[in-house]
């Protein structure tokens, strides 16, 4: 006789819009007379020869035996919890909205019975409301990582409700209802459904007023400024003043900074609130206790051994009778939320810079009466500990000798936080490797030994450019191809060829400019940063052709042109000193002018020849080249020519002179001044402000022989930058090309510029880039040095979008509105719109 024993758990849940017919479980399958296995019996091991599952259709036998542990050939002690433990297992995936198990024993076997009623599966997930267009939907989609075919419970649709409310209170409708729809398939698809998130957003909802209470020290008006987000309605239109309770949270911690910094360090918000004042207003109000101010009354180092005391307390800074802050001796310790790697000031710094890779600093403050603070800066050195390997993974096009040329960090070398700091940046400008992943892995292996991994993710960094703008009197397409990874050792390896020699970090660049017959020039460059591999000296080659002639129709021959030849070679080298980020460059150029009737110039026939020397000397330490968050860099340049005027024996004061004689060869003295900033504004470093200013002036060493040459052209997009005129375009939005270019002269001799952008990243991944900026502008061209001042601006201000592509490069479009008049003009410049490729401003 067959022993039959039902041994049955149940756990039952109502899922919602339950509307499709399952397999109804029942114990029915099992016998009515068996016998049924009492708790208290003693446990008897059995085998279990089957197992089968019932009304399961979306999920595999093999996850089920996994899921729930019941394996044939596998033992259990019946009665036991193991079956328990089972239908725990299964409940617990969130799969099923019921779960029984029954067992059939035949002698030492059991045959095991698993009956499951699963949850619908959500065929679709859809939203819906006023306002909610594609892209939003697209992206609730994406940041709810709503899957197709996944199952629909009460926990889901409560959350994803949740979730989406949090979004658009974020957003500023802190009002939002969220109602999820769910509705049953009607293609003939077994227990599927769709559901739908009905949103409605409601008013947004903006402050109206922010008040406090027990503030003595300080106005509610000074209170509110500390505020970098939470802003109620004013007067400046321009300023956001929605509500975010994130950012409100973040802004109540600015408050207290705030009271912390003006010596109250026991300040604290006891209460606040936030209260309807209409269906789209809300006010704010909260309660602080100020408490006494402190100062600080003494100051004591302790464990500190590698460095004196008194030189510690220099770097601190921070004296007897000194205003208690603590925001600002944070930030001079290097510890806390106030520390930043790239402070180089900092105590921790100093220890990090020389070893200490395990050194902590842990400041304690002793309240002493009733206002005064001592401070006890407790520091563990440790101890010094020395660089193991280098480690570099990754990287698949860039060889490996050419990424640790540009480390400053080796092996047998003290830990020194600066120079990894400097060696991230030194990788980041390469432009191979996506600066948003690059992060050093540092690894102590004992306690005097650590190792650092430079986990590297490779991006295009090629690029092919195609462009369109207005330049020689009309319009001109360029086509161009960048190269930035050659490696000119696998030049005559076939095998290298995929497809060309890659790997060292070289680059070569060609690219072409054309209107048709009209105009046409061509330009190409080879930069090796570490010619001859062993020292980053850099070796650059450059050669460029241009023709602008009147043949306007490919059947017309031209009666007059203007040609330029140019050749360059250059060389460059990396300082050590004043510190590693100085670089200097000298340049040897040479350029050949020739005219043919050409009467639209200062020459109109002959040819002009000008042999020069380029030096640049310059500094930098942006933390990467497509969006920068920090660092700045400057540049100074003068580019000179013999002054063939004093020798030549040449009457220069002779009217009559011809233009042969004048310009046979040209003269000049050249310089430039260019500084550029990048702070990041907010903790996330995403919100960057980017200052700008630069000059630049053409001298000469007679006043009869003024080059016509060399010269800047201001206003405009700068795309028309063509080296037909030998003229730098300095670009200028808000006004059109060479607007500010003085009346009458033959472009500017001298020029100003400033700019400054808050910028904005809205996508940073690998394969693009985009960020959006707003700008102030200011610069004019002018015909002398008399004439040259830095305070005579023509003003700007704008939006713009910068897009970057690694095959492409930058775009950018941006909109300027020009407060001031062009040269010649009484009326403000007005509207302009301005496309730029390849650049940025």
């Amino acid at each position: 006789m067959v022993l039959a024993a039902m041994l049955s758990m149940t756990f039952t849940a109502q899922a919602q819009q339950d509307t499709v017919n399952h397999e109804e479980i029942t114990e029915q399958a099992f016998d009515k007379n068996a016998s049924i296995l009492r708790a208290n019996e003693k446990p008897r091991l059995y085998y279990i020869r089957k197992v089968n599952f019932h009304g399961v259709k979306h999920i595999g036998e093999n996850s089920l035996h996994t899921i729930s542990g019941l394996i044939p050939g596998d033992s259990i002690y019946l009665p036991s919890n193991y079956i328990s433990n089972s239908i725990t297992r299964l409940w617990a995936q969130r799969y099923f909205a019921d779960v029984k198990i029954g067992a059939t024993i035949d002698g030492d076997s059991v045959d095991m019975e698993v009956f499951l009623k699963e949850r619908p599966r959500v065929h679709s997930w859809n939203f819906a409301g006023e306002g909610i267009g594609t892209p939003k939907k697209k992206d609730l989609a994406e940041k709810l990582q709503l899957r197709r075919n996944s199952e629909l419970s009460d926990y889901i649709i409560d959350k994803n409700e949740k979730l989406i409310q949090k979004e658009f209170a974020d957003k500023g409708y802190r009002n939002a209802e969220v109602k999820a729809i769910i509705s049953n398939d009607t293609t003939g698809l077994d227990n599927v459904v769709h559901v739908t998130f009905h949103i409605d957003r409601k008013e947004k909802v903006k402050v109206g007023e922010i008040t406090f209470d027990g503030n003595e020290m300080f106005s509610d008006k000074r209170l509110r400024r500390t505020f970098k987000k939470t802003h109620r309605k004013s007067i400046n239109f321009l300023r956001s003043t929605k509500f975010n309770p994130k950012e409100y949270e973040n802004d109540k911690d600015l408050l207290i900074d705030f009271y912390n910094s003006q010596g109250y360090r026991n300040a604290t918000i006891t209460t606040d609130s936030v209260y309807d004042i209409s269906s789209n207003r809300i006010g704010i109000h909260l309660n602080v206790s100020e408490g006494e101010k402190f100062y600080i009354r003494d100051v004591k180092w302790v464990g500190n051994s590698r460095y004196e005391t008194d030189f510690l307390n220099r770097m601190f800074g921070v004296s007897k009778g000194d205003t208690y802050d603590r925001k600002s001796m944070h930030k001079r310790l290097g510890i806390g939320r106030e520390a930043d790697a790239s402070d180089q000031n900092s105590i921790t710094s100093l220890y990090q810079n020389d070893g200490y890779l395990m050194s902590q600093i842990d400041p304690s403050e002793v309240v002493v009466g009733k206002d005064s603070i001592d401070m006890e800066i407790r520091i563990f050195e440790g101890k010094q500990f020395k660089i193991n390997e280098i480690g570099i993974s990754g990287n698949i096009h860039v060889n490996d000798e050419a990424i640790r040329r540009e480390l400053a960090v080796y092996p047998g070398q003290l830990y020194n936080r600066a120079l990894l700091m400097y060696s991230l940046r030194q990788l980041m400008s390469m432009g191979h490797f996506d600066a948003e992943q690059l992060q050093p892995d540092i690894q102590p292996i004992s306690n005097d030994l650590v190792n650092i991994n430079f986990p590297l993710v490779e991006q295009a960094s090629d690029q092919f450019n195609i462009a369109g703008g207005w330049g020689a009197g009309s319009f001109v397409g360029s086509v161009g191809i960048t190269l930035n990874n050659i490696s000119t050792r696998g030049i005559f390896d076939k095998s290298k060829w995929t497809p060309y020699p890659m790997g060292q970090n070289q680059k070569f660049s060609v690219s072409g400019q054309t209107n048709g017959t009209y105009y046409k020039a061509i330009a190409a460059s080879f930069t090796d940063p570490w010619v001859g591999g062993h020292k980053p000296n850099s070796l650059t080659v450059s050669a460029h052709w241009s023709e602008q002639n009147n043949a306007y129709y490919i059947w017309q021959t031209s009666t007059m042109h203007f040609r330029t030849l140019g050749l360059g070679v250059g060389l460059g080298k990396r300082l050590k000193w004043p510190d590693p980020n100085f670089t200097i460059y000298a340049e040897a150029q040479y350029r050949r002018y020739a005219l043919k009737n050409w009467d639209y110039f200062i020459m109109k026939n002959g040819n002009a020849n000008e042999l020069s020397l380029k030096l640049a000397f310059g500094r930098s330490t942006v933390d990467q080249p497509i969006y920068p968050r920090s660092g700045s860099e400057f540049s100074i340049t003068t580019t000179f020519t013999p002054p063939y005027s004093l020798w030549d024996g040449v009457d220069y004061a002779d009217p009559n002179l011809s233009d042969q004689k004048r310009y046979k060869m040209i003269e000049y003295h050249r310089w430039e001044l260019k500084g550029r900033w990048f702070q990041p504004l907010t903790r996330d470093r995403k919100l960057v402000l980017m200052a700008k200013a630069e000059m630049g002036y053409l001298g000469h060493y007679n006043k009869n022989k003024i080059s016509p040459f060399q010269r800047f052209e201001v206003g405009g997009d700068g795309m028309s930058g063509y080296t037909i005129y030998g003229v730098d375009i300095i670009g200028l939005r808000g006004y059109e090309d060479g607007a500010l270019d003085p009346v009458g002269s033959n472009y500017s001799v001298g020029y100003n510029k400033y700019t400054m952008e808050l910028r904005y990243p809205v996508v940073m991944k690998d394969q693009s880039q985009v960020f959006v900026l707003g700008f102030l502008e200011g610069g004019s061209g002018f015909s002398s040095w008399k004439e040259f001042s830095p305070f005579k601006i023509k003003r700007s201000a704008g939006l713009g979008v910068r897009l970057y592509l690694p095959i492409v490069g930058l775009i950018g479009l941006d909109w300027g509105w020009g407060f001031d008049s062009a040269m010649g003009h009484t009326s403000p410049s007005g509207s302009r719109f301005h496309f730029t490729m390849g650049q940025s401003f």
